[in-house]
């Protein structure tokens, strides 16, 4: 399957006109934001948590997780649809509620949440068998009715019919079909049978956010409510010594400050009040002790601590045998700056005391940690806070927080004004750039060592960089033997066949917060260790996919992509003079994914970026068309980071404050992306992270080609 993003660039040209072809009947869309539970009204077909059948033949499927810009709504839907064989433009899409005992991730445990790309993959059998449950009970419906065996009736397109002719809509058997028995077990689909997975359906959410009707945390009006912006430490660890709000409360509109446990809130009846009355806030701010390194300084301490083994993290063969042995010997270090999530939708979160809990609305990803968190706020239980789960505009990992920071500071200005107002907290840009949670900042060495043969024998792998995990609940879990798992993903479960192989960390602490970002460790491993292959197979004289195929001969879906994406490319055929080709393979999150990118010099400090063909292989493809939007959204999103981006400290403060100084990749710089999807009848794994890895190491490798200069910092800048 391929196709290229053609019709993306079109759409960004021509705004959103384009996607009237794209519209869904207004009764089949979603109710954007809107929150239900599994009650059902008189009438309806509610089997199970996930699927309502109402009398006016709507097909209501309820997601478990939150729609973010992925196309979760679309695919947990299609999955719903294709058991029930319900027809797509009659079937629309709720946000669940908070319950982790209906709406855990089965990924996770007795958790709800969206994280990890497990969406799909954690709902893939659930779901349908949801679908197959209704599907079901319609058809005992329609058999009782017309005193038919139920095996003589089909369904198809949301319309049950018998040979006899006579032939019902779904919402016509639904009243009655609510009587008849769940069925306990369900016969799934052969996936041959199957009508709407693998094939090209319009996304759920489209209409909503091209039309303005979407709802977001920003669209919240409460009676009553008050707006709050928070001023917030200059430097990471500062507390408030004093303040003062005369100046403030001078400001029209203004109607309270509060201090709270991060800083001073400034609560007004509209947003810009509350602005302009923090502008006008005077904070003094006790500094003892806290961080006041720049990024430099620290990047000097971690380089220091890479001259000493760190705790291992995987160990097999002999390395030092092995490198005292090879011929030749190669040596990198690599350093990656901290990162901003910067989603376009800045956290907001609206919170509501009431009489026997609290309410929360907010683009919900973390809903098991966030009503935790709130409820300690509060002195609650967990259940008695709800939680109205909204559209986020972005994440990136930003919104999936074990600290639950902007919902808990929300309550937190709830709580200091006695609750006697509903407030929405809104961060603005700088306010994230400023005081949110960053990708850590690492550094990278690898020793590699070839035989006479040009065979890759020896690999010592070490990284330096602070642990996302430390200090929450999930340290205890995956932080063994002084390991972050998260820290070395993919360079301690490196595929390639290496007979002697090590790869060990230390992990630093510093008071920046950090937090993971989308593709998480694979975000710096797959840079360091698919550069330095290339490295090695120029070393060797060998072609840098033959030299990685050799090496992959116990991962063939590794291989497979790889293939597939160096055919596409057109691998080995000649560029003119100052163009190059560099392609990187990488698993994450349990998806294979291999880009080859084209790049022009433009000049000896300039290139462009022209080209990015991907092969990806995610198990069953749910949605194609989905798929393809993950991959060329992580192709631009990784690109980011690979050509500008980097949070730099000085003196302990950020430098960087919004798009201008922290550039997201421009519309001009997008490269023409192909992807192409492998066929698989393996599970569905997650596609909303694994796209980026691979896209940074190679340009990378494409810059080698065409200049023979090998880039190891980010972001790539030639000097």
């Amino acid at each position: 399957m391929r196709t290229a993003n053609e019709g993306r660039r079109r759409f960004l040209q021509a705004g959103a006109a384009l996607m009237v072809g794209f519209y869904l009947p207004a009764r089949a869309q979603s109710i954007p934001g809107k929150t239900v539970g599994p009650a059902a009204a008189v009438g309806d077909l509610a089997p199970n948590a996930f699927v309502r059948i109402g009398a006016d033949n709507t097909v209501t499927v309820i997601a478990k997780h939150v729609e973010m810009g992925q196309g979760t709504y679309t695919g947990l839907a299609t999955l719903v649809a294709e058991e029930l064989d319900a027809d797509w433009t009659q079937v629309r899409v709720e946000g669940a509620p908070a319950d982790a005992k209906v709406y855990n991730n089965l990924q996770w445990g007795p958790m709800q949440g969206t994280g990890g790309s497990t969406a799909i993959a954690n709902s893939y059998e659930q779901l349908r068998k949801a679908g197959a449950a209704a599907r079901a009970m319609l058809v005992a419906a329609a058999a009782e009715t017309w005193k038919v065996p139920a095996n003589e009736i089909v369904v198809r397109d949301g319309t049950l019919t018998h040979r006899s002719g006579r032939n019902a809509t779904f919402g016509a058997l639904a009243e009655k079909a609510s009587a008849m028995k769940v069925p306990a077990e369900v016969k799934l689909k052969d996936p041959k049978d199957f009508r709407l997975i693998g094939k090209h359906i319009p996304r759920q959410d489209s209409r909503a956010k091209t039309n303005g009707t979407a709802q977001f945390t920003i669209d919240v009006k409460r009676p009553n409510m008050l707006t709050a912006v928070v001023a917030h430490a200059p430097v990471f660890g500062s507390k408030v010594k004093s303040f003062d709000a005369s100046k403030a409360k001078a400001v029209r509109g203004v109607v309270d400050v509060v201090q709270i446990p991060t800083g001073v809130a400034v609560l007004a009846t509209n947003f810009w009040s509350a602005k302009k009355g923090r502008d006008a806030l005077s904070v003094q701010w006790d500094g003892t002790g806290v961080l006041k390194l720049g990024s430099a300084e620290l990047m000097a301490q971690y380089k220091a601590l890479a001259t000493r083994p760190g705790a291992v993290a995987k160990n097999e063969g002999d390395a030092d045998k092995a490198f005292a042995g090879a011929a030749k010997t190669l040596e990198a270090a690599y350093e990656f700056p901290y990162l901003a999530h910067s989603a376009m939708e800045p956290m907001n979160c609206v919170v509501e005391r009431t009489e026997d809990g609290c309410e929360v609305w907010n683009g919900e990803q973390f809903h098991t940690v966030d009503q935790m968190n709130v409820a300690k706020v509060f002195g609650l239980e967990p259940e008695q806070v709800k939680i109205n789960m909204l559209y986020a505009g972005g994440s990136f990992g930003r919104r999936a927080s074990s600290h639950s920071d902007y919902l808990v500071e929300t309550a937190e200005i709830v709580k200091a004004i006695g609750g006697k107002a509903p407030v929405k907290l809104q961060w603005t840009r700088e306010d994230d750039t400023h005081a949110g949670y960053f990708r850590p900042m690492y550094f990278h060495t690898i020793r590699a060592g070839l035989d006479a043969s040009g065979k890759l024998v020896a690999w010592q792998h070490r990284i330096v960089g602070q642990s996302i995990l430390a200090g929450t609940p999930m340290e205890k879990m995956l932080v063994k033997g002084g390991v972050d798992a998260t820290s070395v993903e993919g360079a301690s479960n490196l595929p390639y066949q290496i007979p002697n192989l090590r790869v060990d960390l230390h992990t630093t602490r510093t008071s920046v917060p950090v937090l993971w970002w989308r593709s998480v460790g694979s975000t710096h491993t797959a840079y360091s260790t698919e550069t330095m292959i290339d490295e090695l197979a120029v070393a060797a004289g060998q072609d840098p996919v033959a030299f990685r195929r050799a090496m992959l001969g116990q991962h063939p879906r590794h291989r497979g992509v790889l293939d597939l994406a160096a055919e596409k490319a057109g691998w080995g055929e000649p560029l003119p003079e100052g163009r190059g080709r560099g392609i990187a393979v990488h698993e994450s999150f349990h998806s294979y994914v291999a880009q080859v990118a084209e790049i022009t010099m433009l000049d000896d400090k300039r290139y462009r970026v022209d080209r990015v063909v991907c092969a990806v292989d995610c198990g069953v493809a749910v949605n194609p068309d989905v798929i393809r939007a993950q991959m060329e959204g992580g192709i631009g999103f990784g690109l980011s980071a690979a050509l500008h981006g980097a949070i730099t400290l000085k003196d302990g403060r950020i430098e960087q404050s919004n798009f201008h100084d922290y550039k997201p990749l421009r519309i001009g710089e997008m490269p023409r992306v192909e992807v192409y999807i492998v066929p698989s009848t393996e599970k569905p794994t997650g596609v909303g992270e694994p796209g980026v890895p691979p896209i940074a190491p190679a340009v990378a490798n494409a810059i080698a080609a065409a200049t023979g200069k090998r880039l190891r910092n980010l972001p790539l800048v030639l000097t």
